[in-house]
């Protein structure tokens, strides 16, 4: 595992883990594959928050979904050329 993302994988509250995942977000202009390792690298971080914050379940599958469905569109806009100046979408 990438040491960078330890912290946040050590996480065992959600709030610990918005606060590694942000340290973590990579500079608005960034690449497109940086921003994708992003997102789904956090997709793992909340799923695993979900299971160990257990007062938090439901608002860590929240950010599950939101990580995944931003990774989602960061890939296609990369497979169909379409993105805003940083790489991203929305």
């Amino acid at each position: 595992m990438d040491e960078r993302w330890s912290k946040a994988m050590a996480a065992t509250s959600l709030k610990e883990a918005h606060e590694a995942v942000e340290g973590l977000m990579p500079a608005p202009n960034a690449s497109r594959e940086l921003w994708l390792d992003f997102h789904r690298r956090a997709v793992g971080v909340y799923e695993r928050i979900a299971d160990v914050d257990r007062w938090h379940h439901h608002e860590a599958l929240y950010w599950v979904s939101r990580e995944r469905a931003k990774a989602e569109q960061v890939a296609r806009a990369g497979s169909s050329g379409g993105s805003d100046r940083a790489g991203r979408v929305g």
